[in-house]
């Protein structure tokens, strides 16, 4: 039996569908890609945006083109945040939403059975505990993504995930841990930490983030932690330098800021400004040697003027982020943005983003020139077919590197020289 995935959106749904991989596996499945016909697939959707939607039942369609008698689920955050427009799409035979997916494979096989379109989209509740979906090899990456929190408890105009997550659920340290030796014994040297909203891991516990990162620091083998996206109010100056004094700690910091424009930002709900931003990746530069930021932009949002535009153009210049994510604002039913007054056209908005990318791209290798020469360590991936690997450094710069009889998955010292396209030239130093 044949199963294919298809997923959108963030690193925590990557790792749903890592350890959703594993199930299968385990049952005796084989993982193929989307150019081969397969027996199940499984769509795990993102809903941050229309266009995310549309992805997904795009995907769907050609699911039941390419072999009609497969078995095809519809999970995530769609069918959690929009259940009517998920179950209207008639191709999918198994809906679930973000809850339950550790039994995906209950469901197949049920479904094998009865032939009967199952749909269980569990509403969140203030109950609601932290489910564990562990997926101790990290079929996707040579990095493995470790998810320690679930949810948001905020309220941004422009978003609809704490709707498709619900409210924060944290991870105990314990259960972090063992997760971690495991993914450790399958040879992963670098655990990337996620969540929903990462910042707010612990709330729930009485403990931080930071305890996380030190538990899983002192697991044998490994020997890189990483952070994905931050909500930089949520980080204190004690716990910035807590992550300063972890050895293993990369430091890459992605940190939204989704606008650079003060009255934006407020519009959005965001609880901050361009000065407390400033200030706190100055402090990051002080505690750090040459930390990288990397950020997500939302151009086009209700009310953004040309003027609040080119001011969060500017803001994003001066931050010097080595990549901007942006994309074009998308109205989501159910948030505050969506009936705000002001909304922009679609073309207005898709020729910001362009600027946005544009402006945000020569920043990057404005960044990159400031590495070269730098000497720093590379996880090595994937081989190319002129004799590199493709790599990613400490600081996720990501790198091309010769290889010397190296294997995937190796951390090697290297020294970057150059700029090659979206990547850098790193040579190993022996």
């Amino acid at each position: 039996m044949k199963v294919c995935f298809f997923t959108l959106g963030c690193k925590v749904n990557q790792q749903e569908t890592a350890a959703m991989i594993n199930i299968f596996k385990k049952a005796g499945y084989e993982v193929v890609h989307g150019e081969e016909a397969a027996d199940v697939y499984v769509v795990n959707s993102c809903t941050v945006t229309l266009n995310g939607d549309r992805k997904s039942i795009q995907w769907i369609r050609r699911a039941r083109k390419q072999n009609n008698e497969a078995i095809i689920v519809l999970c995530g955050c769609m069918p959690q945040a929009f259940p009517e427009k998920a179950i209207s799409v008639e191709e999918a035979d198994i809906i679930i939403g973000s809850k339950h997916k550790g039994e995906i494979l209950d469901y197949v096989n049920n479904f094998k059975e009865t032939r009967e379109r199952y749909v269980n989209i569990i509403k969140h509740s203030k109950e609601d505990a932290f489910e564990e979906l562990p997926s101790e090899t990290d079929a996707l990456h040579t990095r493995a993504f470790l998810k320690i929190e679930d949810g948001c408890n905020r309220a941004c105009a422009y978003c609809v995930i704490p709707r498709a997550r619900g409210r924060v659920r944290s991870r105990p340290v314990e259960s972090i841990v063992k997760e971690a030796e495991k993914m450790a014994k399958a040879g992963h040297k670098e655990i990337v930490l996620t969540g929903i909203n990462i910042s707010c891991y612990g709330q729930d516990l009485g403990v931080n983030v930071c305890d996380a990162i030190e538990a899983v620091a002192k697991v044998d083998g490994i020997e890189r932690v990483r952070l994905g996206s931050l909500e930089l109010d949520l980080f204190t100056d004690e716990m910035l330098v807590r992550m300063s004094k972890v050895k293993e700690f990369c430091p890459h910091f992605h940190m939204s800021l989704q606008s650079g424009c003060d009255k934006t930002l407020k519009n959005m709900n965001r609880l901050y400004d361009c000065q407390y931003y400033t200030d706190t990746m100055n402090r990051i530069r002080e505690l750090f040697i040459k930390p990288v930021f990397t950020t997500d932009m939302v151009v086009g949002f209700p009310q953004e003027t040309e003027e609040d535009f080119l001011e969060s153009v500017s803001f994003m210049q001066k931050c010097r982020f080595m990549h901007v994510h942006s994309f074009p604002y998308s109205p989501r039913k159910g948030t505050k943005g969506a009936d705000m007054p002001g909304q922009l056209d679609n073309a207005t908005k898709r020729n910001r983003n362009k600027i946005m990318i544009y402006k945000s791209e020569q920043v990057r290798y404005s960044v990159y020139e400031d590495f070269i020469g730098f000497e720093d360590e590379a996880l090595l991936e994937q081989k190319t077919a002129d004799g590199y690997f493709t790599a990613y450094t400490t600081r996720y710069i990501p790198v091309l590197v010769r290889d010397e009889g190296y294997e995937s998955g190796e951390i090697v010292k290297v020294k970057l020289t150059k700029i090659s396209g979206t990547r850098m030239i790193a040579e190993p130093v022996k």
